[in-house]
């Protein structure tokens, strides 16, 4: 069972409970979210559809669950339902549907490539909503300004105040002439000379550098993302603005493509932009493009070095020894490496679809760094060792880290970062 085929079994056990009379429901919800249980929780899967219903049901979240609970419980695929916390269901799967949902996620995955986990959630999205400013909001343009204060008329500076010309925040403005120049004194002491009909701002009201940097390449990685979930995204220079915490050196001198756009979107929007010492380091690291890049190379080395041997990765169900779920993925004593891999895999949807709605490509860029750990503890258990012939467990094997490369080239695209094919 998918997380798709778990939301419809959970909105039928809803049903069933409205058409028994055990829940007073008006409407069925469109959808529910199926998802990996949080810290607290147990099982494969968990949602929070009790939680959803209990409102309209006029019940306690938990009194709820237990109805689902009841309905679940004999879904042929689902072993056990646990509730949780105030009303979460936890659902277990058995052991044969848990390897056929692993085998369809895997299979999926290889089909879609690089788009997996697009969709069309946000298509309905406003203009209003999806078009970006690439550069942070300009500083007010002086000359309007004066002239809304009264302090420009005709060519020459009077007061917008009184006849001392003192300009209402006391700004002094002595509205000398002089060779076709005005000459003005901000508060601050510092004298500005303009041509006449003509005004520029302090320095320090100039969009820096920095912010402009990072605030056009979070623009664009937020466009994508949107894009990826069906929004009809834009930069346009009249859309709603973006805020970030500018880069504290010039990333642009110190730093390549890739490692600028991974230091300026790796952080949340409000946090300080990634220093460049680590990123200019080509070492394992938490954090690290290398580290997400190195990744996809090795998931691409172990294709080409499984061709040379003669096999490829498949999704068939045929495995040695009949073992079941991530096991036969591996083999009994590497099982935990690759339920780490089909885990991160299957979060992949709704990682990009929440990153879209918050526009927050952060998230994106630290699941690719739990991707990419996966598939670096994982990888040791792809290619057949030593005498070792190739066999059905290891087509399986290659099979998911082909899918977990094809993740990370397709998250590495929408930051606009490179998946290189040999490092």
């Amino acid at each position: 069972m998918t997380p798709a085929d778990l939301s419809l079994t959970v909105l039928r056990a809803v049903r069933r409970a409205i058409g028994d009379g055990a829940l007073r429901v008006a409407d069925v919800p469109a959808r529910v979210v199926v998802e990996r249980p949080r810290p607290g929780g147990r099982g494969d899967w968990a949602t929070n559809a009790a939680l959803q219903l209990a409102g309209a049901a006029a019940l306690p979240p938990r009194q709820v669950a237990e109805v689902l609970r009841e309905r679940l419980l004999d879904v042929p695929g689902i072993a056990a339902v646990d509730i949780t916390g105030p009303g979460f269901l936890n659902l277990t799967l058995r052991a044969g549907a848990r390897a056929d949902a692993d085998r369809l996620l895997v299979r999926r995955v290889l089909d879609e490539g690089p788009r997996y986990g697009y969709g069309d959630a946000l298509a309905g999205l406003p203009a209003d909503e999806v078009a970006f400013r690439s550069t942070p909001t300009p500083a007010p343009d002086p000359v309007d300004v004066a002239a809304r204060n009264g302090t420009v008329h005709e060519g020459s500076v009077h007061g917008g105040a009184g006849s001392d010309g003192t300009a209402p925040d006391g700004t002094v403005l002595d509205g000398t002439v002089l060779d076709d120049t005005a000459h003005t004194t901000a508060p601050d002491g510092t004298a500005h000379t303009t041509a006449l009909g003509e005004a520029t701002a302090p320095d320090t009201d100039a969009p820096a550098a920095p912010a402009t940097a990072r605030v056009a390449v979070l623009a664009e990685a937020v466009v994508a993302l949107l894009r990826s979930q069906g929004a009809p995204a834009r930069v346009n220079p009249g859309g709603r603005r973006l805020h970030a915490v500018p880069a504290h050196y010039d990333v642009d001198a110190l730093l390549g493509p890739d490692a600028r756009r991974w230091a300026l979107l790796r952080p949340a929007a409000h946090d300080r932009v990634l220093d460049p010492g680590p990123l200019l380091r080509q070492v394992e690291a938490p954090g690290a493009l290398f580290t997400v890049q190195y990744a996809h190379a090795r998931a691409r080395a172990l294709v080409r070095n499984a061709a040379d041997l003669g096999f490829g990765g498949r999704t068939d169900g045929e495995a040695d020894g009949g073992v079941d779920g991530a096991e036969a993925q591996v083999g009994p004593g590497d099982a935990a490496p690759a339920a780490a891999l089909l885990a991160a895999l299957a979060d992949h949807p709704a990682v990009l679809l929440a990153a879209a709605r918050q526009h927050a490509p952060d998230r994106l860029a630290r699941h690719l760094e739990a991707i990419a750990d996966a598939l670096l503890g994982f990888q040791h258990t792809v290619l057949p060792r030593g005498d070792e012939k190739p066999s059905a467990a290891h087509r399986s094997r290659l099979a998911l880290a082909e899918a977990a490369g094809a993740v990370l080239a397709g998250g590495l695209s929408l930051l606009g970062i490179s998946a290189p094919e040999h490092l």
